[in-house]
Parts: C-alpha cells; structure tokens; sequence
C-alpha cells in the first residue's frame, strides 16, 4: 500500500531510525565536538581505545559528507548539545534536533496527508463506506511494518491534528475485531512496550491527552489491562495524578480502572490507604472544575465501599459535617446530569450515616 509505505518511510527514515551503524557513527562525530570536560570525552579519544576505531573504519568514514548530504552543520552542534552518556549507549542520535525546520516542516506536512488518507480508510467518507479488505490490508501492514508502535514512539513530534488522527487511527484498528478475536489487542499482547509508551506519555503534555485517550481504550480490554497493572511501571501512575499537567488525564484513567470488575484487587488495595483519600478530597478543591469532576468519581469508590477500612472510616467521619457540606453545593451548574445529582445524593447519605464505634 503506496499509503502506508510513505508513512513508514517518514517514521522510520532518516529523521526518526538511523541503521545502528549510522547512529553509532553520528554519535561520535557530535562528540568530536565535544571539550576534554566532556564526561565522555576521555573514553571516546583515549589512546588506549584507539584500536576499535582502527578495527571498524568503515563506521565512520564519509560522516561529514554524509552530513553535508543532510543538510547538518557541524558547527552548530556545541556544548549545549551533548549529552554524557557514552556514545555506545545513546538508543536515538539527538542530530535529529539539527535538521533544517522547512524540512521537518515538509515531512511533517507529508506524514499528516498520509495519516489522513489512512483514517478515510478505516472510518470512510461522507460518500464512501469503508471497504473491509482494504481496512482488513492497512491493518496488517501497520502490523508487520510496526508503524502504529512508530506512531505512538514519535507522537510528539506530530503536529496538532495529525496527533488526533494517530489516535483515531490507533483506536480504531484496537477495537477492530475478526468474530470473537481481537487481532490488535492480540498484537499488544506480544508488543507490550506500546502500553508503557502509552503510559510515560503522560509525563510529557504536548502528548498527555492523546496518550490518555489511546491508554484509556486499552485498558477496556481485560488482557491490555491486566499487562498494565501488574507490570513495575504501574506504580509511575499515581505519580502522574499529582502533576498538574496531567491530573485531568490520570483521574480520568484511574477511575476506569477502579471501576472495571476485573481490576477488584487493585481498587481494594488502593481503596484501603488514607493517603489516596487525602489526595482525592484535596483535588475535590482544585481550581479546575475538570479535575474536580475527576476527581469526584475516583472519591465515590472510597465512600461507597461497604468494607472501609477503620483510617478510611476515621478520616470521613474528622470530616463529615464539611464534606457533606461541600458535596451539597458541589458542581450544581450540572444539573442535567442526572447521573452526577443521584451520585452526590447518595455520597451525602452515606457520609451522613457514618457513626463513630462505641468506646
């Protein structure tokens, strides 16, 4: 599919994913700009390694026409540049930080004409239904190509819309299935970095909303759901809730979570610490009214448990007389969501009816 092979070029061309020779080799001509402070400096040049780079010539001969070819001036690349880790464990060459703009502004606007035409593919057109062996083709290639991993690996530097349309894209293909199986889900499964892609985007928020939006239709699948949670860098996400950029998102995420029946374990144990209660009675009170609303159904769960454990029961009943206080004026502009109105009710009651154990 011509489509998807421009798109594959942009994403794993010479801006994004050097061959491993190539980047090793661009690595080491930025560090022949380096000064003797460089903390990597005097391993690279040292005399006594002089013998590998006698041993592989061909790694960096032609660097600078090479170079040249690219449009790269060697002496823009300064001290601000480098970076010291060793050139060996550097995974993506920061040369792509040096391209001239109109030519990262034209791939860029080349990428987005392809990302568009791939989502007429997949969702059709005013006139045009979508035709189930070309989508059923797309799918595949994005398989064997890696390209949706690409697309997600590289989504900041996409620009505005094409962001929105790699995740329609991306949610799409997810929810794509063949009778009872779920070919992309399946894909995941045996690709799983793309979720952790997924989930340290929200440490970046140029890309926190659509990482959140791609995430959040990932987890809606068990198996996608059950990598996340039980995986170490779980843990990172509650981080994320707390950092302003992102807390709407991570709310957002957090609450479907709690809320799926398969994740009981998870919301039980998150449920029974206090300091989870704090943050979300503290974020009840943030500025903005979105986080509030977040926040709001991840708080519900901690009072709607039957089973509260005893810090849970003590830190609502220090605060009862205020909370239902504030829940009653809480967001009333809502008033047609019906939904909202009877949750709050109900919270109210069983605040209300909170009663302190005998001494």
């Amino acid at each position: 599919m011509f489509i998807l092979f421009q798109v594959n070029n942009f994403f794993n061309g010479f801006i994004f994913n050097y061959n491993r020779r190539l980047t090793l080799a661009l690595s080491y001509a930025v560090k022949l700009k380096a000064n003797k402070s460089n903390q990597a400096y005097s391993l690279v040049f040292h005399l006594r390694y002089f013998h590998l780079y006698e041993a592989r010539p061909r790694y960096i001969i032609g660097i600078k026409s090479h170079l040249e070819n690219l449009d790269i001036n060697m002496d823009i690349i300064t001290l601000t540049h480098l970076c010291p880790i060793l050139p060996w464990n550097i995974k993506k060459t920061t040369i792509m930080m040096h391209l001239p703009q109109y030519k990262k502004k034209k791939a860029s606007e080349e990428a987005s004409k392809c990302l568009v035409a791939m989502k007429e593919i997949l969702y059709g057109t005013n006139d045009k239904e979508p035709h189930t062996e070309t989508v059923a083709q797309l799918a595949q290639e994005l398989y064997n190509s890696g390209l949706l991993i690409s697309l997600v690996e590289n989504l900041q530097v996409i620009d505005f819309e094409g962001k929105k349309d790699v995740c329609q894209i991306f949610n799409n293909i997810l929810r794509r299935q063949i009778g009872t199986r779920s070919p992309t889900v399946e894909y995941f499964c045996s690709h799983q970095e793309v979720l952790f892609i997924l989930l340290k985007g929200y440490e970046t928020p140029q890309v926190a909303l659509n990482c959140g939006i791609m995430l959040r239709e990932c987890i809606r699948h068990e198996p996608l759901a059950k990598i996340v949670l039980h995986s170490e860098h779980f843990k990172d996400f509650f981080g994320y809730v707390e950092m302003s950029t992102d807390t709407r998102q991570s709310l957002k995420l957090l609450s479907e979570l709690l809320l799926d029946r398969h994740n009981f374990t998870v919301m039980t144990r998150y449920i029974s610490k206090p300091e989870n209660l704090k943050l979300m009675m503290n974020l009840l009170r943030d500025k903005s009214p979105n986080i509030q609303f977040e926040a709001f159904h991840v708080f519900k769960v901690f009072v709607a448990n039957p089973n509260k454990t005893q810090p849970i029961v003590d830190i609502l009943l220090k605060n009862q007389t205020k909370l239902i206080d504030f829940l009653s004026n809480f967001q009333k502009d809502r008033t047609d969501d019906e939904q909202f109105n009877d949750e709050k009710t109900y919270l109210v009651k069983q605040i209300r009816d909170l009663k302190k154990p005998a001494s």
